[in-house]
């Protein structure tokens, strides 16, 4: 059978805080600053079987965007970071598919793709 796929994943962790400002009844703790390790998994398509992205290069190059020693979300949603980095990649990595999948604490999160 012919391969129709081929994707990479990498993922990586990072300390952040956030809030949610607009945080409905039953979870208004949540519109105070709070910390979680922010979980992020990224798929990417690539085009042969000797990778055209070395997947640690392309681990190292998303952890730039998160320099800081505690990610500063503001009142950013697992949704926004992930459309953020979702943006840098098709810039970056044009053409491809892209998966972005961000959780708060690896539980609870958003899968974001362009496909």
């Amino acid at each position: 059978m012919p391969v129709t796929s081929r994707k990479i994943k990498v993922s990586f962790q990072k300390e952040g805080v956030h809030r949610y400002p607009d945080a409905p009844k039953g979870v208004e703790f949540l519109k105070h600053p709070h910390r979680h390790i922010f979980h992020f998994y990224v798929t990417l398509e690539v085009f042969h079987n000797d990778r055209d992205i070395e997947f640690i290069l392309f681990k190292r190059d998303l952890e730039i965007l998160f320099r800081a020693e505690i990610m500063q979300a503001d009142n950013k949603s697992c949704e926004m970071l992930a459309e953020d980095l979702l943006d840098y990649i098709e810039i970056n990595y044009p053409g491809r598919f892209v998966q972005v999948e961000v959780y708060e604490d690896d539980e609870n999160g958003a899968i974001l793709s362009n496909g």
